[in-house]
């Protein structure tokens, strides 16, 4: 019979490549896959996958009653489950498979898709992140199987816990989305250059802020805005204050082929999170890897792992501050050098031949084959 496993996540599923991709990977490997998230009120519909998913409906939407709700129901539902392996993904499902995994002695593996105790939002909130922490201190020690997404965040969690760290990069498929949406079809300007912010969080403090205030200096120029986040709604004000909005397009959450539509049609991506917490500088975003499959040179913040991945393929720019202006002046450098712009997009063709998932599916695959 197959072994079963059982990932766990906080989000509705909709759009999380990540574990879209892992669990792909372990359904390769011969197992019975099963994805756990949550639905909400406005959760859409999961196009059939090859592996089921089931979404839990919660009362409270965030806060601290979600997290008490989430983990009690998911503690409930994985200890009835038939299940040999458990996945917990980031820290907001530890403890539940961390005990389920201990009572029921089976294997478990912890993804760490960030710097849990470092982000943004418990940055100031000492009592939240005390309790996050306490529950990192307990389980993490006693963790065999740990995977994360950047060197840097692998290295921090060696120093402090002295676990061994795989690191898994959130890099696509080399496969790409059939491109079957032009620049009319999703409403995009045919004469301007498009400029694209994407991403699954968009919050404050990842650039969409300074990515308005530079559209008032930029003449041909449109700034298109694909996901969703807490500062979106700022930034549609901020756009109608600047009287910019006719230079703005907000999309919200579509499926990763539709985005990547959009991706391959702008001409420079942004990613511009900035050195706020420990988990913005030790962070890898996957958009990077998403702009460099598309052949869509980018200009990023000066953060260590994705000025590395910057200077060692040259696919974009780093900048070391990113104010509006030095934005501005850096998107219309890249636009009236149109040899130095084709440069960068030939070398995102190389690059995306070698940052595959195929290829850092090999460390993935490698961790589940040799459990402890």
């Amino acid at each position: 019979m197959k072994r079963k496993v059982i990932l766990s996540v906080t989000n509705d599923l909709f759009t999380d490549p990540r574990v879209d991709k892992t669990s792909r990977s372990l359904l390769s490997l011969g197992y019975d896959v099963l994805l756990v998230g949550r639905r909400y009120r406005n959760s859409p519909i999961i196009e059939a996958r090859a592996y089921p998913t089931k979404r839990l409906f919660l009362f409270f939407r965030k806060g601290p009653f979600f997290y008490a709700e989430y983990n009690l129901r998911l503690f409930l539902f994985l200890l009835f489950q038939k299940v040999d392996v458990l996945v917990a993904n980031d820290l907001d499902t530890l403890l539940p498979n961390f005990l389920i995994s201990k009572w029921r002695k089976k294997h478990l593996v912890y993804d760490s898709h960030e710097y849990f105790c470092g982000i943004l939002e418990i940055k100031d909130r000492p009592l939240v992140r005390k309790i996050w922490l306490s529950i990192e201190k307990k389980c993490f020690p006693k963790l065999k199987n740990v995977i994360t997404v950047s060197q840097s965040i692998a290295n921090q969690y060696e120093k402090e816990y002295g676990v061994k760290v795989h690191v898994v990069r959130n890099i696509p498929l080399s496969i790409k989305p059939p491109i079957i949406k032009n620049r009319s079809n999703l409403a995009l300007p045919e004469n301007k250059a498009i400029i694209i912010l994407q991403g699954n969080a968009i919050h404050r403090d990842r650039g969409g802020e300074e990515m308005i205030e530079a559209m008032q200096f930029l003449e041909n120029v449109y700034l298109v805005i694909v996901g969703s986040g807490d500062v979106i709604p700022f930034l549609k004000q901020r756009a109608n204050e600047l009287q910019i909005s006719e230079k703005v397009k907000f999309v919200g959450r579509v499926p990763a082929d539709v985005l990547f539509n959009f991706t391959c049609l702008a001409d420079i991506g942004i990613a511009f999170d900035k050195d706020v917490s420990m988990n913005h500088h030790f962070s890898l975003p996957n958009k990077i890897f998403d702009y460099i499959k598309a052949e869509t040179p980018y200009l990023c913040t000066d953060l260590p792992e994705r000025k590395y991945i910057t200077e060692k393929y040259e696919v974009g720019i780093v900048l070391e501050n990113i104010n509006p202006e030095t934005i501005a002046y850096a998107i219309q450098s890249l636009i009236n050098n149109s040899s130095y712009y084709q440069q960068l997009k030939d070398n995102c063709k190389q690059a995306a031949l070698e940052l595959t998932w195929e290829n850092e599916e090999k460390v993935l695959k490698a961790v589940y084959l040799n459990l402890n």
